[in-house]
Parts: C-alpha cells; sequence; structure tokens
C-alpha cells in the first residue's frame, strides 16, 4: 500500500502540548511531524535517546541546545541536524507567534 498525505494537514495553530504523529515506522526507525507553539523543554530536562535522531525544521522557528556546546543553535525553516543516540539535548524555545513544525527521523 503506498502511503501518502500533506505535512502540513490539520497542524493546528496553537497546543497545550507538543503534537507528535507518527508518519511511517518499521522496525529500524520511525518519521515523525512534531507541532510546537511557543513549547521548550522543561527547565534541566535534557533529552537522551536510544536512537539517533535526524530533524529538519519545516516553518517556525526555534532554539535547540546541545549539551557541551556554548550556545544554543537557532534554526530555521530548511535548518536539519543530526543527533547520535544518547548526545543529551533539549529544545531552548520554539516561535509562539506561528507554528513551528519539524520532521523528526529516528533510526537505528
Amino acid at each position: 500500500m503506498v502511503g501518502s498525505g500533506n505535512l502540513f494537514a490539520d497542524a493546528p495553530k496553537a497546543l497545550a502540548e507538543e503534537q507528535f504523529l507518527i508518519l511511517a515506522q518499521s522496525a529500524a526507525m520511525q518519521i515523525e511531524r512534531i507541532v510546537s507553539t511557543g513549547q521548550a523543554s522543561p527547565p534541566g530536562y535534557w533529552f537522551d535517546q536510544d536512537v539517533a535522531e535526524w530533524v529538519l525544521l519545516v516553518s517556525g522557528s526555534a532554539a535547540l541546545s546541545i549539551e557541551g556546546e556554548n550556545a544554543p543553535r537557532i534554526l530555521k525553516p530548511g535548518d536539519y541536524l543530526e543527533i547520535p543516540a544518547h548526545v543529551r539535548h533539549r529544545v531552548e524555545w520554539t516561535d509562539a507567534d506561528a507554528p513551528t513544525v519539524w520532521l523528526a527521523v529516528h533510526f537505528k
């Protein structure tokens, strides 16, 4: 079966919490759309994932901190990062004026 859709379909304009939608997955990877509307990681919280993540900022803007780096990375549409497994990272902020849409690929 061929899957299809639109990355921006039903993307909310305002959310109490980030929205995660799995678009495709297999035993070795998962692709998801993340929509943020001003959310950030809780104070002191760091993601430490068992799998690698490739993330593309599609719309909006955000700042992402990588443990050990001196300053957050400011992301704009088209910017992407590959974050190896167990590299701690956190979202410092996302655009509060327009939805920030991320495309994330988690893989082994």
